[in-house]
């Protein structure tokens, strides 16, 4: 994907399950009087930095793994290096491949003597168990989301109850107190 950078910086967020490989290509063409300078993070609640490169320069390959399963952002910043007022504009083709995707297929098929139908069922293989880990979360979210609504039914059941007691109660004394001040009053017997 082309990015340009019209500023300083420009982030491209993507999600990413935990224990997963982020692979990062990030090809910067020189541009005199300017700096690159590259982030990767995640979008967690401790929003950890897993790297920080500077002054990129041609292809540059990052590689990460993610400590839990959040949305990883590629921040790119462009600095320029001289008191110049130019407006910063670069263009930066980025390409970011996580899990299955980060894996190099070539490598392997060439190190292990592979066909390409054995790689093509690696590449299968590696896509079918990241779609049933993620099935797998997606259970495991569900039935945190199931317990948590139940908890919250239960809890708006027990004050439903309360708030009828507390009415039926409240109305209960306003009769007797209306009764016992038209009794007070003689207006009834």
């Amino acid at each position: 994907m082309l990015i340009s950078l019209c500023g300083s910086v420009g982030c491209i967020w993507n999600f990413a399950a935990a224990h997963s490989l982020v692979i990062v290509t990030a090809n910067v063409p020189y541009e005199f009087g300017q700096r690159v300078d590259i982030e990767i993070l995640d979008g967690s609640e401790r929003g950890n930095v897993y790297l920080n490169k500077k002054d990129i320069k041609g292809e540059t390959r990052l590689a990460i793994t993610t400590h839990e399963s959040a949305d990883v952002g590629v921040c790119l910043r462009n600095y320029l290096e001289s008191d110049s007022h130019e407006k910063l504009s670069r263009s930066v083709d980025l390409d970011v491949d996580i899990g299955a995707d980060a894996i190099d297929y070539n490598a392997i098929a060439n190190q292990e003597s592979l066909s390409i139908l054995e790689v093509e069922m690696r590449k299968l293989e590696a896509v079918v168990k990241e779609i049933v880990e993620e099935m797998g979360y997606l259970q495991r979210r569900e039935m945190r989301m199931r317990d948590t609504n139940e908890s919250t039914n239960s809890r708006v059941k027990n004050f439903s109850i309360l708030i009828t007691i507390g009415i039926i109660g409240l109305g209960i004394w306003q009769l007797i107190h209306l009764r016992s001040f038209f009794k007070r009053k003689y207006l009834i017997d």
